[in-house]
């Protein structure tokens, strides 16, 4: 293909439709909203209504409740942590944070914390700081030397 055969798409450049504008357009006079009534004049929002009728989202039942009150958690897995620390992205050295993960792109938000689950294996002595764990993921980071440290605040 050469510069020369570039063109547009032919449907991508579709003219908006213009109301009102005569009757030669085929949508003049009352611009495709009928006569009369509250739906043919402006600044009416009819989302919900149904004539009277008790709404559908009144009439079906509700269930359950949100808790305004609940913690979200970044998960990370200690096989991700190794292979991280494999590829030379986290340094085993420094105590591994909730700082150091975002930094190395493990993880993109830190949401409430992080919490570390022991799916994967680490095989590398490691010091981690973070606000949440599993029992299995602190007894397998112990297993090799290192510590995980649970923050309670």
């Amino acid at each position: 293909m050469k510069l020369h055969e570039l063109r547009d798409d032919t449907f991508t450049k579709k003219k908006r439709r213009r109301v009102g504008r005569g009757p030669g357009s085929g949508m003049g006079k009352t611009a495709g909203r009928g006569y009369n009534g509250q739906k043919s004049r402006s600044g009416v929002a009819l989302g919900s209504f149904e004539g009277g009728q008790m709404p559908i989202y009144q009439r079906l039942p509700k269930r359950g409740f949100n808790n305004y009150s609940r913690k979200s958690y970044a998960i990370v897995n200690l096989g991700n942590i190794q292979k991280f620390i494999d590829n030379g992205k986290i340094n085993p050295e420094e105590t591994i944070n909730s700082d150091i993960l975002v930094k190395s792109g493990l993880v993109r938000r830190t949401l409430d914390g992080i919490r570390v689950l022991a799916n994967g294996e680490i095989t590398t002595a490691v010091n981690i700081e973070v606000k949440g764990a599993s029992q299995a993921a602190i007894k397998a980071v112990e297993k090799v030397g290192g510590s995980l440290l649970v923050a309670t605040s």
